[in-house]
């Protein structure tokens, strides 16, 4: 500890932060990127660009599961599980999914069928692409390591990252008149005024994301009440509070019930019912179960509505409703803030902005705090711990970004065919940026350089997307197709910001930091 609290303070809040601030970079762009997770998946699709809506989607819902009924009993009789995703209204698109049978290691392989609502036509075709999923698993999964190993350092990270803002309170003297400060050409200066703005602005966000993602984690944490309470642990606890079971197949063959018999008894209770997904446990077998899930609409809940039955007689075996325990809304509802289940276009983009002010504030926190020891040193060669921090920097900061662009276009230049070619995508993702991250090694100070690179990357992905998918600007906005040219618009203003911070790296102050001459050697 210091010698006052506010210095102990200011170290804490220096040192929690810099710790994990390139990993919890990585969560915040992945899970800013997974706001917009559905619609990055249509963008992933584009044999699926040509798909609309029926005039009515939810009547139109009754044809559509009978059809993928239909086609599920056709393709896959003997599969384990069955699922019906029904087009909404981020989602133009209907899928009929299977799982294929489990290789020893390995998770069983879904296969999917894309289908037009409007038409009922299916996709014999259609590119194999995790698009929006991967930056949503990516943001607590972290990818290559083990699922437990990797939540498990999200956790610490998030723990870090709430200390770090309760500190950063605690700490700053001029909150709300750092507010309406942003002072540019001021060296480090200019960078604590990004910090703070990027921190203040979006303060309540960052607190809540930060909390809510803690507490979608806390079982995990802390399951010592569960172990206590129930015989099986936190698989008892699930299955009591949340439903949550797997039933084992009785492995003998059964009919099923017509499904639009179930559909009837659905609709009495609920008439109005927006079906957003029916999974079927175990069909044709003495055990199986479909179970249908509603929409929730706008409240804040995680767990939507849904009902259960008894595929082979017909009767209900579970109906889960929005109205729950106290202590059952405040942690479903905190689960949703966390995932914005419940948010609407504008309000999904307030969250994204929101998350780029979160990357903002860590990139600047962390480039400001090696500026001030390259002043302090100004005659020593940097050592290495400070050149380290440099490039963890440069391959994080710059490299995701760039990374997250090699992302797309791998899904736009690998050819149909090729094997295993979602894994192939992720690959060039992580290849990316492992070569930006070496790179930095030997030029922890090129960032002018990386900028121009990037700039010139999104506005590539712009024109290779237009010659891939046979769509500009212009036809989107004639077909109307907003989710395809909101990303291209994102990509071009994306490209305006880092050419900005490329040209601004002049000769005299040739890095965006605003890096010494001698330090680019």
């Amino acid at each position: 500890m210091k010698d006052t609290f506010f210095r102990s303070m200011t170290w804490l809040h220096t040192w929690v932060g810099l710790l994990v601030c390139w990993l919890l970079f990585l969560i915040f762009i992945a899970g800013t990127l997974a706001f917009f997770r559905w619609e990055l998946n249509f963008w992933a699709k584009p044999e699926i660009h040509h798909f609309e809506q029926p005039q009515q989607r939810v009547a139109a819902q009754q044809a559509q599961i009978t059809q993928g009924f239909a086609y599920l009993q056709q393709q896959a009789p003997k599969s384990e599980r069955w699922n019906i995703s029904l087009a909404d209204e981020r989602k133009d698109w209907l899928t009929y999914s299977y799982q294929e049978p489990r290789e020893p290691g390995k998770r069983a392989p879904w296969q999917d069928y894309y289908v037009n609502p409007k038409t009922l036509e299916g996709v014999d075709t259609v590119r194999e692409s995790k698009g929006g999923h991967f930056f949503y698993r990516l943001h607590f999964d972290l990818h290559y390591l083990d699922v437990r190993t990797a939540r498990w350092l999200v956790c610490f990270a998030s723990l870090f990252m709430l200390i770090a803002l309760i500190t950063g309170v605690v700490i700053h003297k001029r909150i709300f008149k750092d507010l309406f400060s942003l002072r540019t050409n001021k060296g480090v200066r200019s960078w604590l005024d990004s910090h703070n703005l990027s921190s203040v602005l979006a303060l309540p966000f960052h607190i809540m994301i930060t909390y809510t993602g803690l507490i979608t984690l806390i079982f995990m944490l802390f399951p010592y009440p569960t172990m206590t309470a129930y015989d099986d642990g936190l698989r008892g606890f699930y299955a009591d509070v949340f439903n949550f079971q797997r039933t084992e197949p009785a492995n003998e063959p059964t009919a099923m019930v017509g499904v639009n018999t179930l559909l009837d008894q659905l609709y009495t209770k609920w008439p109005d019912a927006d079906i957003r997904q029916v999974r079927i446990d175990h069909p044709n077998d003495r055990s199986a179960s479909v179970r249908f899930i509603i929409d929730s609409g706008k409240a804040i809940v995680d767990r939507p509505p849904s009902i259960t039955f008894n595929a082979t007689t017909g009767e209900v075996i579970d109906i889960n409703e929005v109205d729950r325990s106290v202590s059952e809304a405040l942690y479903d509802g905190m689960i949703a803030l966390h995932a914005a289940r419940m948010a609407q276009p504008v309000l999904r983009w307030l969250y994204v902005l929101c998350g780029l002010a979160g990357c903002i504030m860590i990139a600047s926190g962390a480039i400001m705090w090696a500026k001030r020891l390259h002043q302090r040193n100004k005659k020593q060669r940097p050592a290495i711990g400070l050149r380290t921090v440099d490039s963890l920097n440069l391959g994080t900061f710059m490299g995701l970004p760039l990374a997250t662009l090699a992302f797309f276009y791998a899904n736009r230049l690998l050819p149909m065919n090729v094997s295993e070619r979602a894994d192939k995508e992720i690959l060039a993702f992580f290849l990316t940026w492992a070569a930006v991250q070496a790179w930095a090694v030997f030029k922890p100070y090129s960032w002018r350089l990386l900028n121009a690179i990037i700039a010139g990357a999104c506005i590539g992905l712009v024109a290779i997307n237009s010659m891939t998918t046979q769509g500009s600007l212009l036809h989107f906005i004639g077909s109307q197709q907003w989710t395809l040219l909101g990303f291209d618009l994102v990509c071009l203003f994306a490209a305006t910001c880092f050419a900005y911070a490329a040209y601004r790296g002049n000769r005299k102050q040739r890095t965006w930091l605003g890096s010494l001459e001698e330090l680019s050697v």
